[in-house]
């Protein structure tokens, strides 16, 4: 019965003081066995045994069930911005995306980090990583997964065309633990020095690490880490959430005639929102809902799309 308890870390030491008592309970009805005149003396350090038993299998049963909940919403994401069609508009949209997602996480109390990025001339995002921390990050981020999209007149637009834009957004988990297993054979390493400004000691040594997945071809840089080993530590992280997340998607595919009225999720091509600047109107596709002001949205004020999003999923 104990050796789930004893297995985990969190809970090793209540399982430990758990035998202890029973221990002590063993030895209690041994010795009453021996001399009934002690019963009702005894009776009494019984029920004391077997409350203080009941209470640490209660508390051990809840550290279980949070490290549970914990593992289905991790409290840590990697969060992917790509530009997708439009060229460098799009760069500039996937930037002004990751933005606001920063600007949110900061309302939320949550650590947002930079892993990794690729810029355009523009100061726009071809495609970036970033790695966010915080109490339920992955529980209210997790439908933000496929193609946004943007209508609006370019500043380099001269006739006033309206251009459509398109960029794809990733929130991939981090968990702890993992079912999945890798052939160190099928992983190739490299490192380099890491982009930014010049003189800082980040660009004097190679820390930058980049990790190849031979089978599927996918890549994985980390350069946020002054420590190579760190680096490489959170390359490999990202490297196995986003093969978790191929693995989800195929599975959610073989499912989808059974999922048709749910929200779908960790598919990078569907087209989830638009965002139409000129009619100031923030469109759901999912669930045919739209919001104003775009500006306050771009500021990070997200919370009513990601709660309108998110019961459909639960309750479907």
């Amino acid at each position: 019965m104990l050796e789930k308890y004893k297995k985990n870390k969190k809970t090793n030491f209540l399982a430990s003081a758990y035998e202890s008592l029973e221990k002590e309970k063993d030895e209690l009805l041994k010795m009453l066995a021996g001399d009934p005149s002690l019963k009702e003396m005894g009776e009494d350090d019984l029920k004391r045994i077997e409350e203080q038993q009941d209470g640490l299998k209660k508390q051990m049963d809840e550290i279980i069930a949070l490290e549970k909940k914990e593992e289905e919403f991790p409290n840590e994401v990697v969060l992917e911005v790509r530009a997708g069609a439009g060229g460098n508009e799009a760069a500039l949209f996937a930037c002004q995306l990751a933005e606001m997602y920063e600007r949110y996480a900061s309302r939320q109390g949550w650590e947002f980090k930079k892993i990794d990025v690729s810029e355009n001339d523009l100061g726009g995002y071809k495609e970036a990583s970033f790695e966010i921390k915080g109490k339920d990050v992955y529980r209210k981020l997790r439908f933000e997964t496929g193609v946004h999209r943007i209508q609006r007149v370019p500043v380099t637009e001269k006739s006033g065309r309206i251009h459509t834009s398109t960029a794809s957004v990733a929130v991939l988990p981090i968990r702890s633990k993992t079912q999945l297993e890798i052939n160190p054979a099928d992983i190739e390493v490299e490192f380099s020095r890491a982009g930014g400004p010049g003189g800082q000691n980040v660009n004097k040594v190679e820390t930058a690490v980049r990790l190849l997945h031979k089978p599927t071809g996918m890549v994985v840089r980390s350069t946020s880490e002054r420590n190579q080993q760190k680096n490489r530590e959170k390359a490999m992280h990202i490297l196995v959430a986003k093969l978790e997340a191929i693995h989800e998607e195929e599975e959610s595919k073989k499912l989808s005639s059974e999922r048709k009225e749910q929200i779908g999720r960790a598919d990078r091509s569907e087209k989830i929102r638009t965002y139409n600047v000129l009619q100031d109107r923030v469109t759901d596709h999912r669930i045919k809902e739209s919001w104003h002001n775009i500006e306050s949205i771009f500021a990070g004020n997200i919370d009513a799309m990601i709660l309108a999003v998110a019961p459909k999923e639960t309750s479907a």
